[in-house]
């Protein structure tokens, strides 16, 4: 009997770096088993994702590096920032997940922390590093359809097509 804030999704934290860092392939949905005061510092929003990544050990998926503040009015049972948390996962999508990550250049990166139904989920992403010149690929395409959009938005206001003032001085 959650409350109505509870039902459906919240985001609490994105992780917007892994984007531009990694070819995302594919993405996971997993459970978090937390402690109390890390949950309520989740519902403040004080998670950073900052050179975190998920591992798989012992046949349990871990994630890594994720920093989730201490609760602001919890006592000396606090818990630690920076401790390992493990990952609720099947054991099939763990073991697939391996066998994925075995692949040269895999890892598995947070992409999206949020709660569902009042349940602290996290959005992990199998992705690929990538390389200095396709981050500037995707700039460069990302700034094309911006510019598309703009020039299609001016279309769609005036009724006409947008001319630059490079196309003006050619006329």
């Amino acid at each position: 009997m959650g409350s109505q804030a509870d039902r459906g999704e919240r985001t609490i934290s994105t992780n917007r770096r892994a984007r531009h860092e990694y070819e995302i392939l594919e993405t996971v949905e997993a459970g978090l088993a937390l402690r109390g005061t890390e949950v309520k510092s989740l519902r403040a929003a004080g998670v950073t994702f900052k050179d975190s990544y998920a591992t798989i050990r012992n046949g349990e998926a871990w994630l890594l590096g994720c920093h989730i503040n201490p609760y602001s009015h919890g006592t000396d049972a606090n818990h630690e920032p920076e401790r390992d948390r493990k990952l609720l996962l099947h054991r099939r999508e763990i073991t697939r997940l391996r066998a994925r990550i075995a692949e040269r250049g895999l890892t598995l990166v947070p992409l999206r922390l949020y709660f569902k139904d009042g349940r602290a989920k996290i959005e992990l992403g199998l992705g690929r590093g990538k390389k200095l010149h396709d981050k500037r690929s995707t700039l460069r395409e990302r700034d094309v359809k911006r510019e598309m959009d703009q020039d299609a938005s001016y279309a769609l206001k005036t009724g006409g097509g947008r001319r630059s003032r490079r196309d003006r001085d050619e006329w």
